[in-house]
C-alpha cells in the first residue's frame, strides 16, 4: 500500500469516526433546548421530574388517535400549582397565580409481565406543558401551552404539528381552543386528587 492510499484510508476512517460521534451526540438531545413557536420553551419547566403529582388520567380508546389508545397520563405541578390547589383554587372561584405550571406526560399502556391483567405505563408518547403568565399569554386566558411528541428511538422531543396524530397546533396558544370549555375553572381540566 502506498502513502497516498494509506492517507486516503486514514482520512476516511477519521471522517467516519467523526460522523459516528456526531450521530451519537445527535441522539442525546438536551430536551431543555426545545421550544414551540411563540417562545414557550421546555427549559421553563426544568426540574419538573421531581414535582408533585396532581393526578393521573387515562385516554379513552379512539380509532386513529395515537393518544386515544388507552394511554396513561401523569400530571405534575410545580410548588406554585400545588399550593394553589391546596388553597382551593379553582373550586373557590379564584384564578391560579402567575407562575403556576403543569406537566402532563402520556405513556402507552402495556400488560405487566408478572401480572398480565394489570396495565402499567409503557413507552412515553409525549409531554404537554402549561404555564400561567397573565401578561405574556393574555389572549389565551393567561395560559401558555406547549406539546412535544417523544421519539423513543432517538430519545428526542419535537413540537407537535397539524400533521401529527392527534393534529396539534404547535405554538404557545396550542391549547387555548381545547381549554376554553374549562374557562369556569381557570382553563384547567385536572382536579387535585386526594392524598
Amino acid at each position: 500500500m502506498n502513502g497516498a492510499t494509506r492517507l486516503t484510508i486514514g482520512i476516511a476512517a477519521v471522517s467516519l469516526a467523526i460522523l459516528g460521534i456526531g450521530a451519537i451526540y445527535a441522539q442525546t438531545q438536551d430536551k431543555y433546548t426545545v421550544k414551540v413557536p411563540g417562545g414557550l420553551a421546555f427549559s421553563e419547566f426544568k426540574g419538573y421530574e421531581s414535582w408533585q403529582m396532581i393526578a393521573v388520567s387515562r385516554q379513552a380508546a379512539k380509532s386513529g388517535d395515537a393518544r386515544g389508545d388507552g394511554s396513561f397520563a401523569v400530571i405534575l405541578g410545580n410548588p406554585t400549582m400545588i399550593e394553589a390547589f391546596e388553597a382551593g383554587i379553582p373550586d373557590n372561584g379564584k384564578p391560579f397565580p402567575d407562575g403556576a405550571k403543569m406537566v402532563k406526560m402520556h405513556y402507552a399502556q402495556k400488560a405487566l409481565d408478572a401480572f398480565p391483567t394489570a396495565m402499567v405505563a409503557g413507552e412515553q408518547l409525549d409531554i404537554d406543558l402549561m404555564v400561567k403568565d397573565s401578561a405574556r399569554f393574555a389572549d389565551g386566558g393567561g395560559w401558555g401551552y406547549a406539546a412535544f411528541k417523544y421519539d423513543a428511538a432517538s430519545s428526542t422531543f419535537t413540537p407537535f404539528t397539524t400533521q401529527d396524530t392527534p393534529p396539534q397546533a404547535n405554538d404557545a396558544k396550542c391549547g387555548v381552543a381545547c381549554h376554553t370549555v374549562a374557562k369556569s375553572k381557570d382553563y384547567v381540566f385536572t382536579r387535585y386528587v386526594t392524598r
